[in-house]
């Protein structure tokens, strides 16, 4: 309460940033407030960290295809308003990290709003304004990195109010080294937008965001929001419980699990309505579902529901591949498949390593073929157990790109099982998630190494593509190993678990 006030005394400096405070890794209304009144964040996302580092690697190789450019990136940014304004009006071709600004009164405060994008270039009488973004796609209808498009109208609107001018254009410069156009909306947009922070930031109290553990994966302020809503066995953790219907009963008064199985039961809740895209839709036949996972929380004991379906055999092979979004000029690859033997006549792990080098996407697909082959000649049909749609979205991914020229590959689709989809039919579990990384614990499995994770493993992968130095190469290509195998060890051990649990 006394940031507040002296933020009521003072200026409310809003910046473009605030955009991506909002809704990057997902929307939260909960993480702009805390990053702009100051509250320290507990956990760092490494591969957002590499992520950022790519970037600034990727505008400064844009910036070299550039002529008579205007670097003012050394300069304050106060200083830099007025050194941009002068740029401007002597029609520098390129100005690098300018900066403008925007200050007014509203409700009774003076709001000052800056914005410092990458590129302002001449075009005609006005500029462009070009951001350089790692996203490969953007798509404002199918809501691809919405935060690109609504942070450039806000550059526009800026450039536009302390310019005297429209901007010549908006665009992104995308992974692909392409462009993408995005309209100006004469400023409709960021006002809209930069209404909507103000009125969160401006709340005298921490405004409410649900939880979620997808949605609240690669935040900063996940300890502080995820940890406490488990511990408080908040509504919004039960597993089925989407972001809108964690809406719908925080507006009917429910907030704890206890709360919802007091005030509601199947019928009460599939006529509740929650937000859904933009008006309303009813929890319908999730409810029951919800209740029973609200029920199973509550006394912490799991409610099996059938016995879990596992294919018979002697042994199983454990699947888990480690891959690489698509980011900057690369398509989406995996870079390592890690496969193990369990059972009667266990094997040792077989890790398919694609080279750090022009064709190693395709070499590391043909390792694990290869792999895949001894096996069968070995085992026979043997199952191939995986934790989600993941490894078969990937397996089918790459036959179409490298093909399967001796069947390896449909032999290994023939003969998946996914554990995850299994359990899920299976037992209804005491915990907020059926995450292997959750799932593991129940199941007594602890890891060796004190950081992992996939965001953690993409973060090292990227650190051994970028070194010169072969021997950090190879000890961080070794921890990425520790965590595939661990990850292979964790699933047979959730599977013996589950199995073992559902006698009983």
């Amino acid at each position: 309460m006394k940031l507040l006030r002296e933020l009521e005394k003072a200026n409310l400096n809003l910046t473009a940033q605030n955009i991506y405070d909002l809704y990057v890794p997902s929307e939260c209304e909960k993480r702009l407030y805390f990053r702009f009144h100051g509250e320290k964040e507990t956990e760092t996302d490494p591969f957002q960290e590499v992520l950022f580092d790519l970037g600034k690697r990727y505008e400064q190789e844009h910036l070299k295809t550039l002529t008579g450019v205007i670097d003012l990136s050394s300069v304050p940014v106060d200083d830099r308003i007025n050194e941009t304004k002068k740029a401007i009006e002597n029609k520098a071709p390129v100005i690098y990290q300018g900066a403008l600004r925007v200050s007014g009164p509203k409700d009774g405060k003076e709001i000052t709003i800056t914005g410092v994008p990458d590129f302002i270039i001449l075009s005609g009488d006005s500029y462009i304004i070009r951001d350089c973004k790692l996203a490969r796609k953007i798509d404002e209808k199918e809501g691809r990195h919405v935060e690109i498009i609504k942070q450039l109208r806000i550059y526009g609107y800026l450039f536009e109010k302390s310019i005297g001018k429209k901007p010549a254009g908006l665009e992104a410069l995308l992974g692909t080294g392409g462009t993408a156009a995005i309209v100006y909306d004469n400023g409709k947009e960021a006002r809209d937008e930069l209404g909507k922070i103000l009125k969160i930031i401006s709340q005298p109290s921490t405004p409410y965001s649900p939880v979620g553990w997808s949605r609240c994966g690669g935040c900063g302020f996940r300890p502080i929001c995820w940890d406490a809503a488990v511990k408080e066995k908040n509504a919004a953790i039960i597993p089925d419980v989407d972001k809108g219907t964690a809406i719908g009963l925080r507006v009917s008064g429910v907030n704890a699990i206890d709360e919802l199985l007091q005030k509601f039961d199947i019928t009460k809740l599939s006529a509740l309505e929650r937000p859904w895209g933009g008006g309303f839709q009813r929890v319908g036949k999730k409810a029951g579902k919800i209740l029973e996972q609200a029920g199973v929380i509550k006394t912490g004991r799991h409610k099996w529901i059938e016995k879990i379906v596992i294919p018979a055999s002697d042994n199983y092979v454990m699947f888990d591949i480690e891959g690489m979004p698509p980011y900057l000029d690369a398509v989406e690859s995996m870079y390592l498949w890690g496969i193990k033997v369990y059972g009667k006549n266990p094997g040792t792990y077989m890790p398919a390593l694609a080279p750090i080098e022009q064709a190693g996407d395709k070499k590391g697909w043909e390792i694990f073929l290869a792999n895949c082959k001894k096996l069968f000649a070995e085992y026979g049909d043997i199952p191939f157990v995986h934790y989600a749609h993941y490894e078969k979205t990937k397996l089918k991914l790459y036959t179409e790109r490298y093909g399967d020229p001796e069947g390896i590959s449909a032999r290994v689709e023939r003969n998946l099982f996914d554990l995850f989809t299994a359990a899920r039919k299976a037992v209804i579990l005491a915990a907020p998630s059926y995450s292997l990384k959750v799932v593991e614990q129940l199941a007594g499995f602890k890891r060796t190494q004190d950081e992992y994770g996939g965001s953690w493993a993409m973060a090292q992968y990227i650190k051994a593509v970028e070194t010169r130095d072969s021997a950090e190469r190879d000890n961080l290509m070794k921890t990425i190993q520790v965590y595939n195998e661990e990850d292979l060890e964790a699933m047979w051990r959730t599977m013996q678990w589950l199995k073992n649990e559902g006698k009983n």
